[in-house]
């Protein structure tokens, strides 16, 4: 706490470390995340809206698969992911929360225990040993892995519009649910 003089007032300061900033809302997109993937039906994996799309299975796996991938991030100054990695392909609904749901208590472990310098320390992303980017690790994790989900989890959306499954109210009401379940209730 730092105490400071503004004239004659003084004015207390708490400092919040940059990553408890962003726990509730990694928390709040995780779990919009997870409703999603709740709806997720084993038998439209293979469902796929376009021969350039990525199955649903795919898309909700991929998902699944980048909310685990800050731990990676804040163990060293890069990950190098091998040519023969596999990613990991959910073979049903159960399998796929399963993953979401260890990745995403894996990444807010980490991210609670990030301090703010090695937030701002540059992190490479490496494929095979050749580079992809180098950013600073506040800014990946913004990027690559939020707004990533983020981008995906929409595009899940419209995968399940497309074969008449629900969609979840994630910020506010959708088509198919109301104001009640976009309030959590």
């Amino acid at each position: 706490m730092i105490l400071f003089a503004l004239g004659t007032i003084w004015v207390e300061d708490n400092f919040m470390s940059i990553a408890q900033s962003l726990l509730s809302e990694f928390d709040h997109e995780m779990a919009s995340t997870r409703k999603t993937l709740e709806r997720v039906p084993d038998n439209k994996l293979e469902y796929t809206p376009d021969p350039k799309s990525m199955s649903m299975g795919k898309l909700a796996s991929h998902v699944a698969e980048m909310c685990g991938w800050l731990p990676a991030m804040m163990e060293g100054p890069e990950l190098d992911i091998p040519a023969e990695f596999k990613p990991f392909m959910a073979t049903s609904q159960k399998q796929l929360l399963e993953t979401f749901d260890k990745n995403v208590a894996g990444s807010r472990a980490a991210l609670a225990a990030a301090g703010d310098q090695a937030l701002m320390q540059d992190w490479s992303l490496k494929f095979a040993g050749n580079t992809m980017f180098t950013m600073p690790r506040i800014a990946c994790y913004r990027t690559m892995i939020m707004n990533h989900v983020i981008h995906h989890r929409a595009q899940l959306t419209v995968y399940f519009r497309l074969n008449g499954i629900p969609v979840p109210a994630l910020y506010g009401p959708s088509a198919d649910e109301g104001q009640q379940a976009a309030a959590g209730h």
